[in-house]
C-alpha cells in the first residue's frame, strides 16, 4: 500500500464498475505518470489500486506541483507498456467510470503511442451522472471534482489517481441514490476478453 492506502496488487472481481483515473507529465495527453483504480463491488463496497508509470518524456513543473510526481518519484516504474498490459484484461471486461473524457483520451493516446490495443469497454461519465443528479450546481461551482467534494462531503486528496478514482465512483454511487435507480451499464456483466498478439514493449 502507499501513503494514501491504495492497493499495490489487483484484487479479485467481478466488480459491478471500475473508476478510472489517470495522472500525466506533461502537455500530451499520453504522458501517463500515474493510474489509479476503484474497484466497486456489488455491494457498493470500494477497493483502491494505484501505479505509478513511467512516461518516458520530461515532467513538465506545472505537472509536477499539481500531483507530486516527478522523474525522481517514477524512477524505477514500469513504462506504460508494462503497467497498461497487467491491467488490460481486468479493465477489457468490466464498465468504467472516468470523470470528464480526459482519462479515456488519456489511455488512447498512450495506446496509439505505442502501438497498443485500446481496452473497448463501456465508459460513463461521472460528470454527466452528477449533473442529472445535482443540477442546482450548475453555476454555483460546477461538476468538477474539487466543487462536489465539498458540497457532498466527500473526503479525498485531490490529483492523486487512485484518490480521484475512489471520488468518482463515490459521485455515482451518491447519485445513484439521489435519482432512484442504478446506472444501467453499472452492472456486473463480463464482456469478451479481446485477445491480441504479443505486443513489442519499448
Amino acid at each position: 500500500m502507499n501513503k494514501f492506502g491504495h492497493l499495490s496488487t489487483l484484487p479479485k472481481g467481478p466488480f459491478r464498475f471500475i473508476a478510472l483515473d489517470v495522472e500525466t507529465a506533461g502537455k500530451t495527453a499520453g504522458s501517463i505518470c500515474q493510474i489509479g483504480l476503484c474497484f466497486v463491488s456489488s455491494t457498493g463496497d470500494l477497493q483502491t489500486y494505484s501505479v505509478l508509470v513511467d512516461p518516458q518524456e520530461p515532467f513538465e513543473k506545472f505537472n509536477t506541483e499539481l500531483h507530486g510526481i516527478s522523474s525522481e518519484t517514477v524512477s524505477g516504474a514500469g513504462t506504460f507498456p508494462t503497467v497498461y498490459m497487467a491491467l488490460f484484461e481486468i479493465l477489457n471486461t468490466h464498465s468504467l467510470v472516468q470523470h470528464s473524457t480526459f482519462d479515456e483520451k488519456a489511455l488512447t493516446a498512450a495506446c496509439a503511442r505505442y502501438d497498443l490495443p485500446m481496452i473497448t469497454s463501456h465508459w460513463t461519465n461521472s460528470v454527466t451522472v452528477a449533473r442529472q443528479a445535482w443540477p442546482e450546481l450548475k453555476g454555483a461551482g460546477g461538476h468538477g471534482l474539487a466543487n462536489l467534494k465539498k458540497h457532498l462531503g466527500l473526503t479525498f486528496h485531490h490529483h492523486d489517481a487512485g484518490e480521484d478514482a475512489r471520488a468518482s465512483a463515490s459521485v455515482i454511487l451518491k447519485a445513484e441514490r439521489v435519482l432512484g435507480k442504478p446506472r444501467s451499464h453499472l452492472t456486473i456483466n463480463r464482456q469478451m476478453v479481446f485477445q491480441f498478439g504479443t505486443q513489442s514493449q519499448r
